[in-house]
Order: structure tokens, then sequence, then C-alpha cells
């Protein structure tokens, strides 16, 4: 994901106050254990990771030259759908 969509993502999920807890929690979920060891800048899912996700949404190799790159609202999509199924699954639990 380019630093342009990722900003831009940013801005989308900051707009929807109801996200903002499955946001923290898949940013730290999705984090390597101790990233800041591994001298990484920040951090942040793996890019194979990245990669998986974009190939299964819009096919090709995961390269923005491959298929389509992310854009903003497939993040939005993408925690609302994470936000969904954790209140599926406790439904169900309990």
């Amino acid at each position: 994901m380019s630093l342009r969509v990722a900003v831009r993502a940013l801005a989308a999920v900051l707009r929807r106050p109801a996200l903002w807890p499955t946001a923290f929690r898949q940013f730290v979920v999705l984090s390597p254990p101790r990233w800041w060891r591994s001298g990484a800048r920040r951090p942040g899912p793996p890019p194979d990771y990245l990669r998986f996700r974009l190939v299964t949404q819009y096919g090709g190799d995961g390269s923005a030259r491959g298929g389509r790159s992310a854009e903003p609202w497939d993040v939005v999509n993408y925690l609302a759908w994470c936000r969904d199924w954790r209140k599926t699954i406790r439904s169900h639990e309990g």
C-alpha cells in the first residue's frame, strides 16, 4: 500500500469513530511481535500478508501492476467486516 493510500485510509477511518477500537485491535494483532527489535521503522502487517489480501481481493500477483491497488474504502470495509465478525463470534459463544 502506498503512503498516499495509507494516509487517505487513515483519514477515512478517523471519520468513523465506531471503527477506532477495531482499527487499533487489528493494528496490534497484525503487527509482528516485538517489531521494534527487527529494525522496522513502523509496526504493521507483514508485506506477505498484505500481498495475500490484495491477491484474494483483486486477483493478479498482489502488486499494483498485477491487479487493482488498495483504496481507502477497502480498509474501512475490512475493519467493518472485522468488527461484525467479532460480534458474530461473541453472539454464538454466549
